[in-house]
């Protein structure tokens, strides 16, 4: 058994892994960049080293600080979680260089499956299906349409080194080729240091499903049985379940069979997974992962297996704990990942602190921060901020019932029960998805979220947002709702008058909260001729409650309120404070959140319509486009490669007239 592990990684996968290290009594040393200095997974580790900035680049994915700190702290191991350097050989020959243990599949195992095109000829000669496609990559528009062409549109572009959907883009017709390569290679370069290109055939709504497999280095291969993962956001999984819903059993065996196949045909060792696209009752081979899955829960939830002590097992060079009949499903488990992001602005990550957390009991929580219900402790492990740097999951929330229908209700009832004041998130998106008809029905496939999203948001949330705004104020004696109007809730007063009335400015319009009636806890507030009863607790800036049965929390702004109703949050401010409309009216460009500057399309002087991209930023992962608000000529003012902080202009644009520009 490994005696002492460098967890190279942070979050709540740091915190998943420490959690088995700690029940095998093994030590662990954690690592963190100047942005993580109090972050909650340093909790427990015998030694935290410090290893760089806060850009992933300076720390996270610094290969030589990584090793550099497990010889320091005397380990054994260097463990990669998921993300960052766990997919990179150049991490793990380096951990065997230097005499240590890489808990995952050798150097030449993670470079073999991370080339997409080498895979996929590997395992075309092991038997297992694969797509028309090319077997070489490149970065050569003239190429890939040339290889297009043969197979046929629509067909889908994917980074030779990529993962988790990065850079993969659908192409519909030849027209529209080059523009996706450009942003393709241009993506590949950024995030994997490679921007060469497959081209396939593309499978327009088929399921994704993964079989997890595990090796030893004594010649011994099992799988662990499958996972669906179609619930899916621009190529990112936000919801899987083990096993998977309505899997005919012939397509089942030939799925597990052909991924131990694929696996025995390469010698792996460690965990792995086998990813599938399946079109009908065929399937076709995706890409191999070479590390833990973040949806590694549901396969725990339903075979019993800690897969991370597998992990440290086989590292440890112990065979496997049980072999094939011994590895069997009980019930249905279901994850939902929790995001810091805005939903109803495209996903757009969404970085900051949460004033207090409440996670939901009666399902497994593997989240970043615990419970903070007083508000996080300045100068303490365990903040619960979420940086702008890195990846915005902040948790999952993983529920385990008899089956199909019972491990949903449960997961639902958790999401609703789960708060996050202060933080942007998608817990109200993962609410709706869940109830949806198709959802419920396991007719999935990877397509659904998108035709789903435009019509998932929570209807009329303002509304409710703006009742509750008014009943955190109704007990306070200097609040809007004093003066002229009276005391709150006496007996000898009508309960359908109102009482007085709150204006707040919401969604670019002004509303109106009237008082009907006031208890100790409940207050009857009517907005937009409806009337809402809200129950309210709470002190200070911050309150919760139910608003028409649905939870909501409350925070008190400098210039209003920050209000998160069934998980979607709104930002009403007072009058006084309220916007006019007139932002970016002024000609400057501004982005919301900060990033890197990754590419600036235009030339400079060169006129754009509304709507062109003036400047592409990268931030949290993401591709983030800042769009000319009106036709003129932009005047740039930053450049690629620029750090660009909240709010800071881009571009101040100029309208053309008769005499030129002005």
């Amino acid at each position: 058994m490994l005696k002492r592990v460098l967890i190279a990684n942070r979050g709540e996968i740091a915190r998943r892994i420490a959690r088995t290290c700690r029940r095998l009594g093994i030590e662990y040393v954690a690592v963190y960049s100047e942005a993580d200095r109090f972050a909650a997974h340093l909790d427990g580790a015998v030694e935290q080293v410090e290893i760089g900035g806060a850009a992933a680049a300076d720390s996270y994915l610094n290969i030589e600080a990584v090793v550099e700190a497990a010889l320091r702290t005397d380990c054994d191991a260097v463990h990669p979680g998921y993300g960052f350097l766990s997919e990179n050989p150049r991490l793990a020959e380096a951990v065997a260089q230097a005499g240590l243990v890489f808990v995952g599949p050798g150097a030449e195992t993670i470079a073999a499956m991370g080339d997409k095109a080498r895979a996929r000829t590997l395992m075309s000669q092991a038997g297992v299906p694969v797509l028309p496609g090319s077997s070489q990559a490149t970065d050569s528009v003239a190429v890939l349409a040339e290889e297009a062409e043969r197979i046929g549109f629509p067909v889908i572009l994917k980074p030779v080194a990529g993962g988790g959907g990065k850079g993969m883009a659908v192409v519909a017709d030849a027209s529209a080729l080059p523009e996706a390569v450009e942003q393709a290679v241009r993506i590949g370069r950024s995030a994997f240091g490679d921007g060469r290109l497959l081209v396939e055939r593309y499978v327009a709504r088929p399921r994704h499903i993964e079989v997890q497999v595990f090796g030893d280095s004594h010649g011994n291969v099992v799988h662990l049985h499958e996972r669906e993962c179609s619930l899916q956001r621009r190529h990112q999984k936000i919801v899987e379940e083990a096993p998977a819903a309505g899997l005919a059993a012939g397509v089942r065996e030939a799925l597990l069979a052909t991924a131990v196949r694929g696996a025995e045909a390469i010698g792996y060792v460690n965990a792995g997974t086998f990813e599938f696209i399946l079109d009908g009752e065929d399937f076709y081979f995706l890409e191999v992962n070479t590390r833990l899955q973040v949806e590694h829960p549901v396969t725990e939830e339903v075979t019993g297996v800690d897969l991370v002590e597998w992990q440290l097992r086989v590292a440890g060079g112990e065979p496997l704990p049980l072999v094939q009949p011994q590895i069997t499903v009980s019930g249905h488990a279901v994850e939902a990942r929790v995001y810091a992001e805005d939903p109803e602005a495209g996903f757009r990550p969404a970085s900051g602190s949460a004033a207090a957390v409440r996670w939901p009991g009666g399902v497994r929580v593997e989240a970043a921060f615990d419970d903070t219900p007083e508000g996080p402790q300045a100068g303490a492990h365990g903040t619960a901020t979420v940086p702008p740097f890195y990846d915005p999951m902040i948790a999952k929330l993983v529920a385990h019932g008899t089956n199909r229908d019972a491990a949903l209700r449960q997961l639902t009832g958790a999401i609703e029960q789960t708060s996050l004041a202060g933080l942007t998130t998608n817990l109200g998106f993962l609410a709706g998805l869940l109830a949806e008809p198709e959802v419920l029905a396991g007719r999935l496939d990877t397509h659904l979220v998108d035709d789903l999203v435009a019509g998932s948001a929570h209807r009329g949330c303002t509304r409710l947002a703006v009742a509750c705004a008014a009943a955190m104020d109704v007990p306070v004696p200097d609040s809007p709702w004093t003066g002229s109007i009276g005391a709150f809730g006496r007996a000898d007063l009508d309960p359908d008058a109102p009482l007085g009335r709150i204006v707040v400015r919401g969604d670019d319009r002004e509303w109106q909260g009237r008082l009907a009636g006031a208890s100790a806890d409940l207050a009857r507030v009517t907005v937009d001729g409806q009337t809402l009863r809200v129950r309210t607790r709470g002190r200070g800036h911050l309150f919760h409650g139910t608003v028409d049965d649905i939870p909501w929390t409350g925070l008190r702004t400098a210039d209003g309120y920050d209000i998160t109703v069934g998980g979607y949050r709104k930002a009403l401010t007072l009058p006084s404070f309220a916007e006019d409309g007139a932002r970016g009216s002024d000609g400057a460009v501004r982005i919301d959140m900060p990033g890197t500057v990754v590419a600036v399309p235009g030339a400079a002087g060169d006129p754009v319509q509304a709507g062109d991209v003036l400047v592409v930023v990268e931030s949290m992962k993401l591709e983030n486009r800042v769009l000319a608000p009106f036709a003129g000529v932009p005047d740039i003012r930053c450049a690629v490669g620029d750090v660009v902080a909240a709010g800071q202009v881009l571009a101040l644009m100029k309208t053309p007239t008769a005499e030129g520009v002005k």
